[in-house]
């Protein structure tokens, strides 16, 4: 009998034994508020007069007559060597090579405003804001999100799509 409560008494301390608090924290050793940043000399403000408006223009000039403009004009026409091409064969993953660098292109037929929803990955320049494309005659035209055309490609050979963006990079798509 005398077993059953030390026994009783062993597993009760035991129990309480358990029920302290003994967690450690590494945050323990910290400040409880950082030091105040020490002021640093400011060099003095300077004022003018910003210039009248109309003055130089932050915009380019136009392009004059005579300035090759065809690759310029969403609606140039594809060279005589340009095979046929249909939507279906440009829907899926394209290797672009723009201007010397490489990217991927993703073509879907999933109707985004006038065009099929596209984008592309890791590319660089006028091909990031890529958000449509479509066929029209023999090009196949890509888009930003905004609807303007950035660069077309003509069929030039099985899964090889030659041309250039609007800023004039060569603009390559193989499979």
């Amino acid at each position: 009998m005398q077993f059953k409560y030390v026994a009783t008494g062993l597993v009760l301390t035991l129990a309480l034994a358990g029920c302290q608090r003994t967690s450690y924290s590494p945050y323990n050793d910290l400040p409880s508020q950082p030091a105040p940043l020490q002021a640093q000399p400011v060099q003095g403000v300077q004022g003018s007069q910003l210039p009248p408006p109309g003055g130089a223009s932050q915009y380019p000039a136009a392009p004059q007559q005579g300035q090759n403009m065809a690759m310029a004009d969403p609606n140039a026409a594809a060279p005589a060597s340009a095979l046929d091409v249909t939507k279906q064969q440009m829907v899926g993953n394209w290797r672009v090579s723009n201007g010397g660098a490489s990217c991927d292109m993703f073509l879907t037929l999933t109707n985004l405003g006038s065009g099929s929803r596209g984008g592309t990955r890791g590319c660089s320049g006028e091909l990031t804001t890529m958000g449509s494309w479509e066929v029209s005659g023999k090009m196949v035209q890509f888009k930003n999100r905004n609807g303007d055309v950035i660069g077309r490609v003509y069929k030039s050979a099985d899964n090889r799509f030659d041309g250039t963006t609007n800023s004039g990079q060569p603009l390559n798509l193989s499979r």
